[in-house]
């Protein structure tokens, strides 16, 4: 007898949950109907999949070869399901679109605006992540797209160009920069009180970076896990912080600084699966997302000769 698909979500759960108790209160069926189920599975495959004897149910060596597959066929199920559902005049669709913590500060609100304006029958669910969560989140078909730096990708993973982003430092009104015109030469920020982004953020490396080329120790007053903290601190205190110019751009109370020399350029590139389904939905997104980096939508060939 072929295995339903209830199988295989039972035993997901079990092997993710280590634990059938776990795993009946996640599913919402009683313990003892998991467990049937199981051993239901096990004797159609012919082999025993989890291991039992200890205080975690584990998968056996076999239950691990048949889970590798068990996620392979829900997730193209699950691709199956979304290509049905497709609609191609977008009256309807869904996108799950993830981002790294420094786009959702300035590109999320553009590009949201626009796709719910041109097309607001495509539902969107934004994440925010690190860039190692988004890329892994498109492997495992939990996201269709997602915003993020170029550099190395984990395989299956695709990339297309969309802008390139400058970081620069930024002043409140307060400040003694503020309406400078000259740039200020690196050496200088040795005696700005800075507010910084903290050290998990992939920016804060970059700027790191930055001060050691240029021999510059520091001196930092704040550090904060949000980019809209910092604004907030630079605009009501004397402190200054390094943030990308499309940020400040359009702020009367924030004002850039040019530093001499500038910060490293990095490319914005929007990720997706290789071999995953591209809906409708996935595609309009990527167009407005290009154009809003000054890529011609014509080029879907565009796009692929800047893929990196």
């Amino acid at each position: 007898m072929a295995p339903e698909l209830r199988h295989l979500r039972y035993l997901l759960a079990v092997a993710e949950q280590g634990s059938f108790t776990r795993a009946a209160e996640e599913l919402r069926v009683s313990q003892p109907t998991l467990s049937q189920q199981i051993r239901q599975l096990e004797r159609s495959v012919g082999v025993q999949l989890l291991d039992r004897s200890g205080r975690t149910v584990r998968a056996t060596d076999a239950g691990a070869a048949y889970l590798h597959y068990a996620r392979r066929a829900l997730r193209d199920l699950a691709a199956a399901e979304r290509a049905v559902l497709d609609v191609a005049d977008l009256s309807r669709g869904a996108l799950r679109l993830a981002m790294t913590p420094t786009f959702t500060a300035y590109l999320l609100g553009p590009l949201a605006a626009q796709l719910h304006r041109q097309h607001p029958g495509i539902g969107l669910d934004v994440k925010e992540m690190t860039q190692a969560q988004l890329e892994s989140g498109l492997l495992a078909d939990e996201l269709d797209l997602a915003i993020a730096f170029a550099g190395p990708h984990l395989a299956g993973i695709g990339a297309t160009e969309l802008f390139t982003e400058r970081l620069g430092l930024v002043v409140g009104d307060s400040h003694p920069l503020a309406g400078r015109t000259a740039p200020l030469p690196a050496a200088d920020l040795a005696r700005c009180d800075l507010a910084l982004l903290s050290g998990e953020f992939a920016t804060r490396s970059h700027i790191d970076g930055y001060f050691a080329a240029q021999r510059v120790a520091p001196r930092i007053a704040v550090e904060a896990n949000s980019l809209g903290a910092l604004t907030e601190i630079v605009r009501r205190t004397p402190l200054a912080t390094v943030l990308p110019d499309a940020l400040a751009r359009d702020r009367p109370d924030l004002h850039p600084v040019d530093l001499a020399p500038a910060l490293p350029v990095r490319t914005v590139v929007l990720l997706r699966r290789e071999s995953a389904y591209e809906s409708a939905a996935a595609r309009a997104f990527t167009a407005l997302a290009l154009a809003w980096g000054g890529i011609p939508a014509a080029g879907n060939s565009g796009a692929a000769a800047r893929q990196t």
